[in-house]
């Protein structure tokens, strides 16, 4: 199966333009059993701090923006107790896109690297819109012209692949109605722990929303060259896929 490298391309911290800063600390409910911080966590803990950032440079923190597809590369993976310091800001931008990349590092030599991509929504039909002015003002010169694609390029699972339910809870979903990008990192997570992989660098991509009354499988195999795909697949659909590079769990 042809796999896209999940390292995507991570443009520094930039000289000029708005960056935000906020630490957090690496809870129980952030850490697997190994007490390694999961991807899940680095999801719903990049949401709050970019949450922030949006309030602090006086945007409206509840405009909607939903996720398009978002790479996370580790160095070494920061562990429970750890307090973490995330740098964030612009790294390129679309029509009706932007690319969000974020920079952690820990106190005890925890390092991620995060390149999200967010959709721009209209609010009252909730289909793609044009960048607000406003965003524009606050957040371009970050991205330095630089110039991101919306395009996804997974390939669809093989008709042979292991096929499980995954159930949705009422607290995978978020304010849209739909799950949370958080959540669906968690079905990431569920696979790799199933495998006894420990990710090292991951790509995920969505593909349509997954609605609560949607009844989801869980499908994964496992490529020639050691990486490991995932979809998530309602009605027949790709909804979610990710592929993720790992090496075994000790």
């Amino acid at each position: 199966m042809p796999a896209p490298d999940p390292d995507p391309e991570l443009v520094p911290v930039p000289t000029e333009g708005r960056t935000f800063t906020a630490t957090r600390r690496v809870r129980l409910g952030d850490a697997d059993p190994s007490g390694r911080l999961r991807l899940d966590a680095v999801a719903r803990l990049l949401q709050d701090v970019g949450n922030d950032d949006i309030a602090d440079a006086g945007l409206d923190p509840g405009a909607p923006w939903v996720t398009r597809r978002t790479a996370v590369v580790a160095g070494r993976w920061p562990r429970i107790g750890e307090r973490l310091t995330f740098t964030t800001f612009c790294g390129g931008l679309g029509s009706r896109w932007a690319e969000r990349r974020s920079s952690i590092t820990g106190d005890r030599g925890g390092h991620v690297e995060v390149a999200a991509l967010w959709v721009h929504l209209d609010p009252g039909t909730n289909r793609p819109a044009p960048l607000p002015p406003d965003f524009l003002e606050r957040y371009a010169s970050a991205a330095g012209g630089r110039t991101v694609r919306a395009r996804l390029r997974h390939p669809a699972p093989p008709d042979d692949a292991p096929t499980r339910p995954w159930p949705l809870r009422a607290t995978d979903l978020d304010v849209l109605g739909h799950v949370n990008n958080a959540a669906t990192w968690a079905a990431v997570e569920d696979e790799l722990a199933r495998r006894g992989v420990t990710p090292e660098a991951a790509e995920l991509e969505y593909r349509a929303a997954i609605e609560p009354t949607d009844d989801v499988e869980l499908r994964a195999a496992g490529g020639e060259d050691g990486t490991v795909w995932i979809w998530l697949v309602a009605g027949g659909d790709v909804r979610a896929s990710a592929v993720v590079r790992g090496h075994p769990t000790r």
